[in-house]
């Protein structure tokens, strides 16, 4: 074979980057869950002085911030010994209640990474992994990374976008979130509207459980109900708005989803759809987005539509075209894009 040197070690240096990246995922985590990060925001530390402030072992706190620093998430100063964080940094790393929380993407990776003895199976079966059968990290993790675009968006610009939907809501309108989660988008909107009724719906009990504490402590209990169903079977019709946040394309029949929603809505309702950022060919999701999410795809998205019935496996890159085509085909006549962030796609479809 004919090795060009200079080309295999810019590979292995790509490599390097992607090693350090990986493993990186964990002790990011950690610094949201022991309070690092919002301890070192606050003031330029030492190691020993981080982990007196945030009541943890000094010899950890140290590795810690090494491996940050050669990372990049924190500042070092050599002269002093001491580390800091930008603003910047700080706020993409302490406020899980921010427009942007970095800390849940990491913990939803590492518990996609948790399958990878299913995922050997499933490659060699062409059996599914249910969404269900996921590590609990998961759950909360896609939480996490999805929240803090819908709390930047959702209320502010995409359902404004919405052909007179958010004139709806502020009157009193009745909507159906379905494959909801934990409820952030559901809970989101209730606070938002307050004269709106909403029922969320996840096929994913435990979920739907979660959603309902979230409600009750958000004080929004007496107008949210949550209830077990998947996006083909979900309750009630004449529904004003209906919503589906980056789930579409994980279902095993999203058709048979966009036919009920079509059952479901008023005539003069509407269905917003929000997806995963892509384009609607491979050449042009080769891009640090879409690397992201043909990843996570492999994990959670396509694994959890083979799971299912119904011969759909979109995956998270599925694009435009194949979104509108879910929907064309279910029966809707209109369709358009109305909004648009570095990682979601946000349509309108309407009867």
């Amino acid at each position: 074979m004919a090795i060009d040197t200079d080309k295999l070690m810019a590979f292995v240096g790509q490599f390097a980057g992607d090693l350090g990246a990986t493993v990186s995922a964990g002790n990011v985590v950690l610094g949201d869950r022991l309070g690092l990060y919002r301890a070192l925001a606050n003031e330029p530390a030492t190691a020993a002085e981080l982990a007196q402030r945030t009541g943890t072992d000094a010899r950890y706190v140290t590795e810690w911030l090494r491996g940050q620093a050669a990372g990049g998430y924190v500042e070092y100063d050599a002269e002093a010994d001491r580390y800091s964080m930008t603003e910047e940094k700080a706020f993409a790393l302490t406020d899980p209640d921010g427009p942007l929380f970095l800390p849940g993407a990491f913990e939803l990776a590492l518990g996609s990474l948790a399958a990878v003895p299913r995922m050997e199976e499933a490659y060699r079966t062409g059996a599914g992994v249910g969404w269900h059968e996921h590590d609990e990290q998961v759950f909360h993790g896609c939480e996490q990374f999805f929240r803090p675009g819908y709390l930047a968006h959702l209320v502010a610009e995409w359902i404004p976008a919405l052909d007179g939907s958010q004139a709806k809501l502020q009157r009193g309108a009745r909507v159906a979130d379905i494959g909801c989660g934990h409820g952030a988008s559901t809970v989101l909107m209730a606070q938002a509207f307050p004269a709106s009724t909403f029922t969320g719906s996840d096929y994913h009990d435990g979920s739907v459980r979660e959603a309902g504490k979230r409600a009750a402590e958000a004080g929004v209990a007496d107008r949210v109900s949550f209830e077990v169903a998947g996006a083909q079977a979900f309750t009630g019709t004449g529904y004003d708005l209906v919503t589906s946040f980056d789930c579409l394309h994980d279902m095993g029949d999203p058709l048979g989803a966009a036919k009920h929603v079509r059952s479901a809505l008023d005539p003069d309702g509407a269905w917003l759809i929000v997806e995963p950022a892509a384009f609607d060919t491979v050449a042009e999701n080769l891009n640090p987005v879409g690397r992201v999410y043909y990843n996570f795809s492999t994990f959670l998205c396509v694994p959890n539509a083979l799971s299912q019935p119904g011969g759909y496996a979109l995956g998270a890159q599925a694009g435009e075209k194949a979104i509108r085509q879910v929907c064309t085909d279910a029966g809707f006549t209109r369709f358009r894009r109305v909004g648009e962030t570095p990682f979601n796609l946000v349509y309108e479809a309407r009867l």
